[in-house]
Parts: structure tokens; sequence; C-alpha cells
């Protein structure tokens, strides 16, 4: 194995890891969000519209720039890779948010009013009831999320960030041999995203969502 194809390698494992954590902590401000946006708080589901709205609005080209100057900006030294990290999880929570949104209104509303019925309180209906069966129903748009993370920390690189793409812009610049590299750095991604659809497959035939 070459060196810049070890090199190549370690920037993809950092892609993985840097999208993975991003994806976790996207899924976490995105469960937060559709919950406040269900709620009867006025002003909460007001700020969780506008968050929303402005990030699918904007490019996550900006959104990484707004970040990773914002921290110094406010006299707070932050990491590149932690700048990048929540970035992308800010930017997946507003998408994962009406993931939820768009899942929920697939959930009978006899379910809910049934809990109700019974006095239980609201968080437990969102955890017994709700969002067990929101999760197999976002499984494929959200393995499909994950796959774009994947694709769109290529735009860390622009912060100095070395994921995949950057090692490859650092490979060129020692070699000045564009086309193989960048052609061995699409083959990478897609291998990536190829294991993410399969991946998926399997999980939606264990929960019983493909025969």
């Amino acid at each position: 194995m070459s060196h810049d194809l070890v090199y190549l390698l370690q920037g993809a494992w950092t892609t993985i890891r840097i999208s993975a954590l991003a994806t976790v902590l996207g899924l976490t401000v995105g469960v937060a969000a559709a919950v406040i946006r269900q709620s009867a708080i006025g002003p909460l589901r007001a700020v969780v519209a506008v968050y929303v709205n402005i990030v699918r609005g904007t490019p996550l080209f900006m959104q990484i720039l707004v970040i990773y100057f914002l921290f110094p900006a406010a006299g707070i030294d932050v990491d590149r890779q932690v700048a990048g990290v929540m970035a992308l999880a800010i930017n997946s929570g507003a998408y994962i948010s009406e993931m939820i949104r768009g899942a929920l209104t697939s959930i009978p509303r006899g379910e809910i009013e049934a809990a109700q019925a019974l006095a239980m309180p609201n968080r437990w209906i969102w955890l017994r009831i709700l969002l067990p069966q929101v999760f197999t129903l976002i499984l494929p748009p959200l393995t499909i999320e994950f796959a774009a993370l994947v694709k769109g920390s290529a735009l860390l690189s622009i912060i100095g960030v070395v994921e995949l793409t950057r090692s490859a812009q650092q490979i060129i610049s020692d070699t000045f041999e564009p086309l193989p590299t960048w052609v061995e750095t699409a083959i990478i991604y897609f291998v990536i995203c190829f294991c993410l659809s399969q991946v998926t497959r399997l999980m939606q035939r264990a929960t019983g969502g493909e025969t």
C-alpha cells in the first residue's frame, strides 16, 4: 500500500469519525427541536422555527465559517475539529427535526390519546410510544443524512481540518498529480457511502422495514 493511499485512508477515518459525531449530536439536537416544536410554549417554538429556517436556508459552507470564527470573536479557543463537528451537527439537527416532524404525522393520533387517557406523563409518551416509531420511520432518510454529512465534511477543509479532501489536497501539493489523487478520493467517498446504504438495508430488514 502506497504512502499516499495510507494518508488518504487516515483522512477518511477522520471524515467518518467527524461525520458520526455530528450525526449523533445532530440527532440529539433534532429530537430536542422536534419535541419543542410540538410543545405548547410559543416563544420556544418560534426560536426553534427560526433556527430550522435559517439553517435550511443558508449554505453549509457559510455555517461552518460562522461557527469557526464565532468562538474566537467571543474570546473562546476551540479546536477546529470541534468547531467542524458543531457546525455539521447544527446543520444536521435542523434537517433531522423536520424528518421527525414528518414521521410524527404518520403515527395514529389515537395512540397518543390513549396514552393521555391513561395519564401517562408526556415524557413517557415520547420515550415509549413516539420516538421508537419515529426512529423506525426515519431510518432510511437518517442514513441519507449521514451520507450527506460525510460528503459535506469535505467543506471542513476550508478551516484546516485534515479530513479526506484536505488530505487529497496536501498529496496533490506534493506530487502535482491531481487526477489519480482525486479519483482515489472519489472512490473512497463512494465506498463509505455504499457501505452506509448496505448497513441501512440490514437494519431495515432487522426491524421489518424491508423484505
